[in-house]
C-alpha cells in the first residue's frame, strides 16, 4: 500500500518525508487554504521538498468542464512529472477525466462517497479514486468496508486504477486497509506520527540503551573503540 502525506504544512512535510517511507503528498483546496499563502507557491515548495521522483496531488478547483481542463494543464505545467490532478467524481468531472486521459494527464477521482462513483471515475480513466473514510462513517456507513468494496470492484473488473483512501481519524483504519491490500492511503502528518507513537516502544528502546550503558559505560556500539 502506498502512503501519502495529506498536508500542506511545509515543516510537517519536511519531517515526515525525512523520517518515514512515504510516496508523496496529497493536497486539496481546503488543505492549501490553511497555509495562508498563494497555493501555487505552496505546491511548488512541496515539490521542492519531496523531489521529482515522488508523487504530488493537486486539485482542479473550477467546476466547469473547460475550467477543469485549464486548471489541470496549469497544475501539470507548475509541478511537472509525477503529478496527479484531482477531479471531483461528478458528471462534469467524469467528462474531464476522459478528456485528460486522452491527453496523457493522470487524474484522481476525488470526493468519492460511494462505490458507484469510484467505478465511474475508474471507467472514465482516472488513475486513482479517493474515498473519504471518516466522512463516510459520519454519514452512517462503514467507511473502511466501503473502501474494501471499491478495491474489489477495481480488482474484479481489471481496472487500471488504484484506491487512494483518505480522511482518517485513527491509525487502526489505515492498518485495516493495509492488511486488505488497498492501493494507497493518505493521512495527515499527525496521523502518520501516531502510527508508532507508543510508550511501550519508547520504553523498550530506552531499556536497551540503559542496559548497554550499564555494561560498557557507552551509549553507542560505535563508541566502544574510542
Amino acid at each position: 500500500m502506498k502512503l501519502f502525506i495529506d498536508d500542506a504544512n511545509l515543516e510537517a512535510i519536511k519531517e515526515i518525508n525525512e523520517y518515514y517511507p512515504v510516496d508523496g503528498v496529497t493536497t486539496n483546496p481546503s488543505i492549501l487554504a490553511k497555509a495562508k499563502r498563494d497555493p501555487r507557491e505552496t505546491l511548488k515548495a512541496i515539490r521542492e521538498i519531496i523531489g521529482e521522483d515522488k508523487i504530488i496531488f493537486a486539485q482542479a478547483v473550477d467546476l466547469t468542464y473547460e475550467g477543469m481542463l485549464k486548471d489541470a494543464h496549469m497544475i501539470i505545467d507548475l509541478l511537472g512529472k509525477n503529478t496527479i490532478v484531482k477531479i471531483p467524481s461528478t458528471p462534469v468531472g467524469f467528462k474531464a477525466m476522459m478528456a485528460l486521459k486522452k491527453e496523457g494527464i493522470p487524474t484522481c477521482g476525488t470526493v468519492v462517497y460511494t462505490p458507484m462513483q469510484a467505478y465511474l471515475a475508474a471507467k472514465a480513466g482516472a488513475s486513482y479514486v479517493a474515498p473519504y473514510v471518516n466522512r463516510i462513517d459520519n454519514m452512517g456507513y462503514d467507511g473502511v468496508e466501503i473502501v474494501k468494496k471499491i478495491q474489489n470492484i477495481l480488482d474484479n473488473n481489471g481496472m487500471e486504477c488504484e484506491v487512494l483512501a483518505a480522511s482518517f481519524k485513527n491509525s487502526q483504519q489505515v492498518l485495516e486497509l493495509a492488511e486488505y491490500g488497498v492501493g494507497g492511503a493518505t493521512c495527515s502528518a499527525d496521523v502518520i506520527k501516531a502510527f508508532v507513537k507508543n510508550l511501550a516502544i519508547d520504553g523498550a528502546v530506552q531499556d536497551f540503551v540503559n542496559d548497554f550503558e550499564a555494561l560498557t559505560g557507552k551509549t553507542a556500539m560505535s563508541a566502544l573503540g574510542e
